[in-house]
């Protein structure tokens, strides 16, 4: 399903269900996505009816158009229990004005007032891309056995990307669909946000990634959210955590001297960060700080105008 920006598309599932079809993710609420879900519908899915929407995490190129399809298809949405109640969080959102901690945060990370202002307006932009949601769903749960047309599919989740992110394994069909947990070519974003400044969801993520390859064998066929399907499970979520842990080693070094979160994205990232890319690189840059303070790797400070500073705790970084 298209999307904007550097991804330019989605890949989304459908699953022979009996009389239908179960759909895994849904791509983004636009009508461009809409319209290629209906010659979807006719052609590809042979005019048969949607059976359940399965949505592996609350990002809105995933859960955009749940409610939709649901609704047209009176069919129920299943995912897990923290990825339906914080993306009804993040919806309702919509059309309130920043919030004061928001600004804290970014003020923290070294924004100037011209980004501040930007966030301001851009504030509660999430719902936007959401179709409303339904009022229930079915709860996926981690190590969960169900059937899907005749086949038994197992759900894996991983936390540090989004809350509780879910994977589908059939192990009869070697089938891995991997949302965003795995990517073949990209790293999925792993951020902190406002909500809870303090988190340390690389470590999640990490943790996550290790058990996907204790849980999943190798030989599966991948089928990623971006990005082509592809082989080589176990080699690729070796390459993911050894690409962050030289990250974090790149990072720590940076900080023989004290920085700012806004002047450590060269240790992180290999293209210029401007303003359209601002927010999630401020994420993702917290993510490995707040991971190396949880290893005893760095100090923060926080200074007179509410500006943190970081530093390495090591003599040697």
């Amino acid at each position: 399903m298209p999307l904007g920006g550097s991804l330019q598309f989605i890949n989304v599932w459908a699953i022979e269900d009996g009389e239908g079809w179960a759909v895994v993710d849904t791509g983004v609420q636009t009508r461009e996505t809409s319209q290629a879900w209906r010659a979807a519908f006719a052609e590809a899915l042979g005019g048969k009816p949607i059976t359940r929407v399965i949505v592996t995490h609350l990002h809105p190129d995933h859960i955009g158009l749940a409610g939709w399809m649901t609704r047209k298809f009176d069919c129920r949405l299943w995912m897990t229990r923290l990825e339906y109640f914080q993306c009804r969080m993040l919806v309702a959102d919509t059309g309130r004005e920043a919030p004061e901690d928001g600004v804290r945060f970014f003020r923290a990370a070294g924004w100037d007032e011209d980004a501040i202002e930007n966030y301001k307006a851009r504030f509660g932009g999430f719902g936007k891309a959401i179709y409303a949601l339904p009022d229930s769903y079915r709860r996926l749960s981690d190590g969960e056995d169900f059937d899907i047309g005749g086949r038994t599919w197992r759900v894996v989740t991983g936390q540090g990307h989004s809350p509780d992110h879910a994977c589908l394994w059939c192990p009869e069909l070697n089938l891995l669909i991997s949302g965003d947990q795995v990517l073949p070519r990209i790293s999925s974003n792993v951020s902190v946000f406002p909500t809870e400044p303090d988190a340390d969801p690389l470590s999640d993520w990490l943790r996550s990634l290790a058990k996907v390859k204790a849980t999943v064998p190798d030989e599966v066929i991948v089928l990623p959210a971006h990005n082509d399907p592809f082989e080589g499970l176990h080699t690729r979520i070796d390459a993911l955590i050894s690409g962050h842990e030289r990250g974090l080693a790149r990072l720590e070094k940076k900080l023989s001297e004290r920085k700012r979160v806004v002047d450590t994205f060269g240790a992180l990232f290999a293209r210029p960060i401007g303003p359209d890319l601002l927010g999630m690189a401020t994420g993702e840059a917290l993510a490995h700080l707040n991971c190396l303070i949880r290893r005893g790797r760095v100090k923060r400070e926080v200074d007179g105008d509410g500006v943190a500073w970081y530093a390495a705790n090591s003599s040697e970084a």
